[in-house]
C-alpha cells in the first residue's frame, strides 16, 4: 500500500488534521493507496505557493525552462516501473496501457520544452505616426489542472506541461481514483529541479472534492483552468470559472462515431475498430462508441467484427496474460449491463461478449441499434460499442452527428477524396481517415466541440490558451494632441 502527502511548495505536507482516503484496487479490493484528503485551506496554500514561485519561473530564460522539462521527461521515463505499478493497482488498467502513457506523456514534456522558444509575437502596423505596436504573449500567473484516472500519466502531464513551458506555475487536483499516480508526476517534476513551488499536487477524498475544487477556481492568483472529464463536471467547472471569470480549456466525453462507406477495406476497419473500441476497456474520451456502416458492407463486418471481439481474452491485469484488464469500477459494469439490456429489449441483437465477472467485463458488441435505445445516445465508457446500419453517405454522416458530442470520428474508405469529404462534414473537433478514433500526439492540437467540451491542448494551439495576449506600444514621445 503506498501511503501520501500533498506536495506543496516542494514539502511533503500532510492535509489539515492529518486527513486521509483509501484508493482500492478495483480487482482485488485491497487497499492501493491512502492520501491525504485536502481542505479548502490545503488548496489555498497550494495555490500560495504557486504564486509566491511565479515571478521566478516566469522570469526563466527558455532554455532553461526547456532544459528542466526534458530532465523530468527522462525521469518520466526512468521511473516508468513506479507508474505502471501504480495505474495497475489504483485503476485496473493494463501494463500495456500504462506503458503507453508513460510514453506518450514523456513526449508531452518534450514537446512542452520545444514550446518555450515557440511563445512569440508580432510587430503590427499603427497609423500613429512613429507608433511602434506589439503583440506580446506573457504567462498568465498561476494555473490549475484537474485531471481524469484513465490516462492518468497522460492526462495529468497534459494538465501541467504546456502550462510550465509559458512560465506558469502549476497545481495538479489528482483524481480521487489514481492519487499516487498523479502525486508521481508532480514528484517527478519536483525531482528535475522546477523549483520550489512551481508545481503542487492537492489529493482529496471523494466528498470534498466539490469544495476543493470551487476553492481552487475561485482563488484570486488563479487565472487559467483546464479540466479532463465528464461533460456533466465539466458543465460545473465552466460554471464555476464563469462567476469568477476564469478561462477555462475544457476536453470532456464523447461518443465517437466510426464510419464505414461502401467502399471501406473491411478488414482494415475491424482492426482499427477493434482497437479504437476496447484499448482500456473503452475508458478512452476518443474510444469508439459507434460504428455506423453501409448496408451493402454491415454484413460481412459484423461478421468479422463480432468473431475478433470474443477471441479477446480478459482479466486481472496484475497477471499481464489478456489483452483487456478491468473496469475501473463496479458502477461501470452495472452501467453498460442496463445499455444491452435496453437495447436488446427493443430490438438488438447482442453479437459478442454482455457478460461480465467483478470489474472484468468480456469485450462487447450490440448490432443492428436504432436511436429508440439509450445505447445510441449514451456515453459507455466501457468495453461495449453499438453497431448502427444505414445506406448512403448521408444518412452516414447524419448518424454520426446525431449526438451531443463531437471530439473524435474516423471515416473508412477506398476513396480518400470521398472520404476526406465525408470527414469536413462530421462535427468533431478531430477525425481520421482510414485510422482508428482513439490516436493523438504530443505536438496535435486536440480538443472537441458541441458537448466535448472547448478549447485546444497539443502544440502551438496550447500557447494561446495558457498566455495571455497583450498590446503594448511605444511612442517617441512628441507626439503632437488635439489638447
Amino acid at each position: 500500500m503506498n501511503d501520501l502527502q500533498l506536495l506543496i511548495n516542494d514539502q511533503a505536507v500532510a492535509a489539515a488534521e492529518g486527513a486521509t482516503f483509501e484508493r482500492h484496487n478495483p480487482v482485488t479490493g485491497e487497499v492501493a493507496t491512502r492520501a491525504a484528503a485536502a481542505s479548502v485551506a490545503d488548496a489555498n496554500a497550494a495555490v500560495e505557493a504557486a504564486k509566491a514561485a511565479f515571478p521566478e519561473w516566469a522570469a526563466l530564460g527558455p532554455s532553461e525552462r526547456r532544459a528542466r522539462l526534458l530532465k523530468a521527461a527522462d525521469l518520466l521515463t526512468e521511473r516508468s516501473d513506479e507508474f505502471v505499478k501504480a495505474m495497475i493497482e489504483e485503476t485496473g488498467a493494463t501494463a500495456g496501457w500504462a506503458q503507453f502513457n508513460v510514453g506518450l506523456a514523456s513526449n508531452m514534456l518534450r514537446e512542452a520544452g520545444a514550446l518555450t522558444t515557440q511563445i512569440t509575437g508580432d510587430v503590427l502596423p499603427s497609423d500613429k505616426p512613429g507608433i511602434t505596436a506589439l503583440a506580446v504573449r506573457q504567462p498568465v500567473g498561476v494555473v490549475v489542472g484537474i485531471a481524469p484516472w484513465n490516462a492518468p500519466i497522460i492526462l495529468g502531464v497534459r494538465a501541467v506541461a504546456t502550462p510550465l513551458a509559458c512560465g506558469n506555475t502549476v497545481v495538479l487536483k489528482a483524481s480521487e481514483m489514481c492519487p499516487k499516480t498523479h502525486h508521481l508526476i508532480g514528484d517527478v517534476l519536483a525531482q528535475a529541479g522546477l523549483g520550489k513551488g512551481v508545481i503542487n499536487v492537492v489529493t482529496n477524498a471523494p466528498q470534498d472534492a466539490a469544495e476543493v475544487v470551487e476553492a481552487l477556481i475561485a482563488h484570486k492568483a488563479v487565472r487559467r483552468v483546464n479540466f479532463t472529464g465528464s461533460t456533466r463536471v465539466g458543465r460545473i467547472i465552466a460554471e464555476t470559472a464563469a462567476r469568477n471569470l476564469k478561462p477555462v480549456l475544457l476536453e470532456l466525453g464523447g461518443k465517437a462515431p466510426l464510419v464505414l462507406l461502401d467502399d471501406a477495406n473491411v478488414d482494415h476497419a475491424v482492426n482499427g475498430a477493434i482497437f479504437g473500441t476496447f484499448m482500456n476497456q473503452g475508458q478512452i474520451c476518443m474510444s469508439t462508441e459507434r460504428i455506423v456502416v453501409d448496408n451493402k458492407i454491415a454484413d460481412e463486418f459484423v461478421e468479422k467484427f463480432a468473431a475478433r471481439a470474443n477471441a479477446l481474452e480478459v482479466g486481472n491485469p496484475a497477471e499481464g496474460k489478456a489483452p483487456l484488464g478491468a473496469v475501473v469500477d463496479r458502477s461501470t459494469v452495472d452501467r453498460c449491463m442496463e445499455l444491452i439490456d435496453d437495447a436488446v429489449k427493443k430490438g438488438a441483437k447482442l453479437v459478442a461478449g454482455g457478460k461480465a465477472e467483478g470489474v472484468l467485463m468480456q469485450a462487447t458488441v450490440v448490432d443492428q441499434v436504432t436511436p429508440e435505445m439509450r445505447i445510441y445516445h449514451e456515453e459507455t465508457f466501457g468495453p461495449i460499442v453499438c453497431v448502427v446500419r444505414a445506406s448512403g453517405v448521408d444518412e452516414l454522416v447524419r448518424i454520426a452527428n446525431d449526438t451531443d458530442y463531437g471530439l473524435t470520428a474516423s471515416v473508412y474508405g477506398h476513396d480518400v477524396t470521398r472520404a476526406l469529404a465525408v470527414a469536413k462534414r462530421i462535427e468533431s473537433g478531430i477525425c481520421h481517415i482510414n485510422g482508428p478514433t482513439v490516436h493523438d500526439e504530443a505536438h496535435i492540437p486536440f480538443g472537441g466541440v458541441k458537448d466535448s467540451g472547448w478549447g485546444r491542448f497539443g502544440g502551438p494551439a496550447g500557447i494561446a490558451e495558457f498566455t495571455e495576449l497583450r498590446q503594448i506600444t511605444i511612442e517617441p514621445g512628441d507626439q503632437p494632441y488635439p489638447f
